[in-house]
């Protein structure tokens, strides 16, 4: 969440820039339970001083009958302080925490239709090919119709060599993730409230992506985003360790309830995928570089797999609640002649860490938040898509990007 002290001084930019986005959220409003919260807490503290004071005055004998009735008097006061402390506290927090972070001011506005395209690569292939669901269920690799009857719609099996190519896929890409000092990572797959929370995973809506165990503080991940952001939540990290970078593999767990109305064909939008996930704890003045050695490394990954892309600046509308800047890396499918999204990367800034708590001591000597960033390095579900279109022969296999044949025993095609 934004920092009080920010929103007090920068109300009028924080309430513009929460419309930019796209979030209906009452500055004013918070701004008056943060003044009633201040006065409150004021006059608690002072009822409490009183009373410590009658305390020590009274010590070592027997109070009189009026000095009685006026501690019964004085709790009597400070406990319905407390209670309305408490109420407006409530009310002022979940204010606090419905307000998105800011953007810089050269985001684009809008939604989605007003992603900025900033660069292209590759040639984009224009023949005619097999879509991958239908190269898939033909070649018998993938199973949406078995997957719907244990699991329901949406969920599927892959076989064979569809296997074999997510594997080689992550090792490659922690191999990638190794060069730029990542640390691998497993992690919980669930995560409690507090948690999926802290990360902004909650808001908007977002509620309805999630699966959550009933009568359980848990709920399923969307992504290791979510159980990486809280690993170090309530520590002040050592100052000489940062960065501390993470390269988190996992599943990721989506409803995605109401997106049947956008390009969801297939593996591209299903309920559970893997993926690989990276992640960045790092000072307040190192965000912006390393979101750009991000971008960086999602771009090398792609070049190497020579996948043709596209990388956009996302406009405000479409940026999430925690995101300050955001890029998306998308592929071109030949099957749809168009781009479509494959990775994502996020500067964060203290959005998170003020939520969890996540510290460090800088130079100073003063503790202070960290920023967080996250960029997915490869989402199997539509990687494969990218490759079994663009890697599609006229005899209908599928050729092995080179950099994976090493982790596939030298296969070279499917």
């Amino acid at each position: 969440m934004l920092d009080i002290q920010f929103i007090r001084e920068n109300a009028e930019l924080v309430a513009k820039k929460s419309k930019q986005k796209g979030y209906d959220v009452d500055v004013t409003q918070l701004l008056g339970f943060d003044k009633q919260r201040i006065e409150l807490l004021q006059q608690v503290e002072d009822l409490r001083r009183q009373r410590n004071e009658q305390t020590s005055q009274n010590k070592g004998q027997k109070p009189s009958e009026e000095q009685m009735q006026a501690g019964r008097e004085l709790k009597d006061r400070l406990t319905d302080l407390e209670h309305k402390q408490a109420a407006i506290d409530k009310e002022y927090l979940e204010l606090l925490e419905a307000i998105p972070n800011i953007t810089p001011d050269d985001t684009p506005e809008g939604g989605e239709e007003n992603n900025r395209e900033e660069k292209k690569w590759g040639e984009p292939r224009q023949d005619e090919v097999i879509d991958h669901l239908a190269w898939g269920e033909a070649n018998g690799l993938i199973d949406f119709e078995r997957g719907a009857k244990v699991a329901g719609a949406k969920f599927y099996f892959l076989k064979g060599a569809l296997v074999e190519l997510e594997l080689a896929l992550f090792q490659y890409g922690l191999q990638l993730a190794s060069k730029y000092g990542f640390t691998p990572v497993t992690v919980p797959n669930m995560v409690n409230e507090r948690t999926i929370k802290g990360t902004g995973f909650m808001a908007k809506g977002d509620e309805d992506q999630i699966y959550k165990i009933e009568g359980e503080d848990l709920n399923l991940i969307a992504t290791a985003e979510i159980p990486i952001t809280g690993l170090h939540s309530d520590e002040i990290v050592d100052a000489s360790k940062l960065p501390i970078l993470y390269a988190g593999l996992s599943p990721a767990y989506r409803k995605e309830a109401g997106a049947y109305g956008k390009h969801s064909k297939g593996l591209y939008r299903v309920h559970q995928f893997n993926k690989l996930e990276l992640y960045v704890f790092c000072k307040p003045d190192e965000s912006e570089n390393w979101h750009q050695k991000l971008v960086d490394l999602e771009e090398e990954l792609c070049q190497s797999l020579d996948i043709p892309y596209r990388l956009v600046r996302i406009a405000a509308g479409d940026l999430g609640q925690s995101a300050y800047k955001k890029f998306d890396i998308e592929y071109w499918s030949p099957s749809d002649k168009g781009y479509r999204e494959l990775m994502s990367c996020s500067n964060v800034t203290d959005y998170q860490a003020r939520r969890l708590n996540i510290r460090y001591k800088n130079e100073q000597g003063k503790t202070d938040l960290v920023h967080t960033l996250n960029g997915t390095a490869a989402a199997y579900s539509r990687m494969a898509i990218a490759i079994i279109e663009n890697f599609q022969t006229q005899g209908g296999q599928v050729k092995i990007p080179e950099v994976l044949q090493p982790f596939m025993s030298g296969r070279t095609e499917i």
